[in-house]
C-alpha cells in the first residue's frame, strides 16, 4: 500500500461528507421555505471572528438571491455572538416596528427583508452559523411551531460531519 493511498482515502471521505452536508442543507432549506411559506431561507456561515457570508439559500424567486452576501460587518459583534452561542432565537415579525439596532434594520431593508427568524447553528466547538428565514413581502408573526421547526433543523445541520469538524 502506498503512503498516498491514505491521503486519497481521507480526501474521498471529506468530499463524501461535504456532499452529504450540502444535500442535507439543501433539503432542509427547501423544506423550511415551503413549510413556512417564506421568500427565502439562508445559511449564514461565520468564517472568521463574526465575519461571515450566505453560503446556501432556498428562494421563492431568483430575484431574491443574496448568495455570497457578507452582511453588515459592523452590526454583528461579540455581544450578539454571545447571545446566539447561548441559544438565542431572534423572531422579528416586522423590522419596521421591532426595537432593533438601526444598523441591523438598514441591513435587513437592503436585502428586502420585512420579517426575520434567525436560529443558531452550534457545533461542539462554537457558533458555526445561523439558519435564517426571511419574509420579504410583508410583516409576518412567527408561530412557536415554526420557531421549533427552525431550531430542530439547525440542530440537525449542526450534526453534519463537516460542520461538526469545523
Amino acid at each position: 500500500m502506498y503512503e498516498g493511498d491514505s491521503g486519497l482515502r481521507e480526501l474521498v471521505i471529506r468530499l463524501a461528507q461535504r456532499m452529504e452536508r450540502d444535500a442535507l442543507i439543501e433539503h432542509s432549506a427547501n423544506y423550511l421555505r415551503d413549510w413556512l411559506k417564506v421568500d427565502r431561507v439562508v445559511l449564514y456561515y461565520f468564517y472568521y471572528e463574526w465575519k461571515g457570508q450566505v453560503i446556501f439559500e432556498s428562494l421563492a424567486s431568483t430575484q431574491l438571491s443574496i448568495l455570497g452576501s457578507t452582511g453588515a460587518d459592523d452590526c454583528f459583534n461579540d455581544n450578539y455572538a454571545a447571545l446566539y452561542k447561548a441559544g438565542r432565537v431572534r423572531a422579528i415579525a416586522d423590522i419596521e416596528l421591532e426595537s432593533i439596532h438601526p444598523c441591523h434594520r438598514d441591513f435587513l431593508r437592503s436585502i428586502q427583508v420585512r420579517a426575520n427568524l434567525a436560529v443558531p447553528i452550534l457545533n461542539s466547538k462554537k457558533l458555526w452559523g445561523l439558519l435564517i428565514a426571511h419574509h420579504c413581502q410583508e410583516a409576518r408573526p412567527w408561530l412557536l411551531s415554526e420557531i421549533e421547526a427552525m431550531k430542530e433543523a439547525a440542530e440537525t445541520l449542526a450534526t453534519a460531519p463537516s460542520i461538526q469538524d469545523s
